[in-house]
């Protein structure tokens, strides 16, 4: 493949992020693809989307005049509908097999099975109330819009790094088939993503760093010791934590 123009590769990569994480009709020529390691770096501003839907489905079901406990649970439903509940099936996947597999590859094998177990339902009905909650408290437009930007954009900035210092748990797979993650890609994404945190102000970004640092680590950790590395469900249990974080966060930093 020819190389693009930096402004069209641009494009094509952002339009390739949003054409994985996200359901929204996004078209892009074969020839404009890179690798998902190359291009990956654009999975924030996917977030971005995903956070500018549910923010926009927010606010009209308020101009409608819903109370805000329905405006809430319906910007939540839009996120799941424009990702597919592509990152509520990986956390479900892996609660079920770190908590009900007995040694590496048992975990490995409930995780690829498509059924929902017991951990698994409880871990969605948790995750997801904590959710809306948080959604929620921050009743204010503009709190809200800087809460979904920065949870939806963080979150998954964190993907591209994750990949790149987790060794694979299996050698196929989701997480085994996007190749390897170059420095440039984690850097950008990175970058994108404490761009992001900022309106939250100096002390509230390091904050939100701090706390998503946290769970980035702890999560690797028990990654490792659970099944030897990532899979394409543990991404997915990554950027749900990590949305989580953000959000609890910003109910914090705005009282």
């Amino acid at each position: 493949m020819a190389d693009l123009p930096p402004a069209r590769q641009l494009l094509a990569d952002i339009g390739q992020s949003l054409g994985f994480f996200t359901r929204l009709p996004v078209t892009a020529l074969p020839a404009d693809r890179r690798s998902f390691g190359e291009s990956v770096w654009a999975a924030p501003l996917a977030g971005l989307a995903v956070a500018l839907v549910a923010w926009l489905v927010h606010v009209a079901a308020g101009w409608a005049g819903l109370y805000t406990g329905m405006t809430a649970a319906l910007a939540l439903a839009a996120t799941m509908l424009v990702t597919g509940c592509l990152h509520e099936d990986g956390l479900a996947d892996v609660a079920d097999g770190f908590g009900g597999g007995h040694d590496r590859q048992k975990k490995l094998d409930i995780m690829r099975d498509s059924r929902i177990g017991t951990y698994g339902v409880c871990a969605l009905a948790i995750t997801i109330l904590l959710r809306w909650l948080a959604l929620t408290a921050l009743v204010t437009p503009g709190n809200l819009l800087i809460a979904l930007v920065a949870a939806h954009m963080a979150s998954r900035a964190l993907l591209p790094a994750f990949m790149h210092l987790t060794p694979n748990a299996r050698d196929e797979g989701l997480s085994a088939g996007a190749g390897e993650i170059s420095m440039p890609a984690m850097q950008a994404a990175l970058v994108l993503g404490v761009l992001a945190l900022l309106p939250f102000g100096f002390g509230g970004t390091l904050l939100v760093a701090l706390a998503l640092a946290l769970w980035f680590f702890a999560l690797r950790t028990l990654a490792m010791q659970q099944v030897g590395g990532r899979t394409g469900d543990v991404l997915g249990t990554l950027q749900q934590g990590a949305e989580i974080v953000v959000l609890l966060c910003a109910c914090i930093l705005f009282g």
